[in-house]
């Protein structure tokens, strides 16, 4: 139990110290947000766009332009998220592999992974609502940081199931701009009113993407959508461990470096 422990906080530590040295993801997180919410406002018409939630089983009247900063603050949250999780886990496989031959246990190794996750999801959520309640008139300010947080948990569920798989940076990174946009872009009321295209409410965003119109639009806020996205966050968890689990590290690398010493 001790090392089990010894491994969670030890890799949790070793994951948040990563976040914090990587200066890109520092810099998406701090200027990339505010700066996607500011386009998004610059860009788009204040025309009123009459759109239908699910969340709310009613229809919703809105200038396009606050619309916009809704979905593109869900957007950026995705890839920032995204590219932070699967950046550090990416980089740190090796490392991972070492700590799995030195016989650090597999499961708590993973746990820190996601709790680092979630703690990232977090403080890009606590900081977009931020953003977003000094650019809109928000109405529920404690929905929209769970829908936030819930799209940065999928990404980052996401980023980490990625960053456990593919063999190279470039590949995960173009994985990751393909899901958001193609997910964001379906999900965006601005390009797709109805909310009709087959098959959108099956996507990761759909849940988060209902509260956050709800609670920032609306006077009443419907929860339930958000629990989709724990589903989702969930499911690429455990996909996550799945693979970390089924992987088995080879010594061979440390054998032959030992004969090339050796001869």
């Amino acid at each position: 139990m001790r090392l089990s422990w010894t491994a969670f906080t030890e890799l949790l530590r070793c994951t948040l110290l990563g976040h914090l040295r990587n200066r890109l993801a520092l810099v998406l997180a701090v200027a990339f947000i505010p700066i996607w919410i500011a386009v998004a406002r610059l860009c788009t018409s204040d025309q009123v766009v009459r759109i239908r939630l699910d969340a709310i089983s009613a229809p919703l009247s809105a200038p396009a332009s606050q619309v916009g900063q809704v979905a593109s603050a869900l957007g950026a949250v995705t890839m920032v998220a995204g590219f932070i999780t699967f950046t550090e886990t990416f980089q740190s496989r090796q490392m991972d592999r070492r700590l799995l031959l030195a016989g650090y246990p597999r499961l708590p190794m993973l746990l820190a992974k996601l709790a680092a996750v979630a703690l990232t999801a977090a403080l890009l959520a606590f900081y977009t609502t931020i953003v977003l309640w000094v650019s809109l008139p928000v109405r529920h300010t404690s929905p929209l940081a769970l829908a936030l947080a819930g799209a940065g948990l999928v990404y980052g569920g996401i980023g980490l199931l990625l960053g456990s798989l593919v063999r190279g940076e470039l590949e995960g990174f173009f994985l990751i701009i393909m899901l958001s946009l193609v997910d964001t872009g379906l999900q965006n009321p601005v390009f797709n009113t109805l909310m009709d295209v087959a098959g959108v409410s099956a996507l990761p965003l759909y849940g988060v993407n209902q509260l956050a119109l709800s609670s920032t639009l609306t006077p009443q806020s419907a929860w339930s959508p958000g629990l989709l996205s724990l589903a989702w966050s969930a499911a690429t968890g455990a996909l996550a461990l799945l693979v970390l689990h089924t992987h088995r590290p080879s010594r061979a690398p440390w054998s032959r470096r030992t004969r090339v010493q050796a001869g």
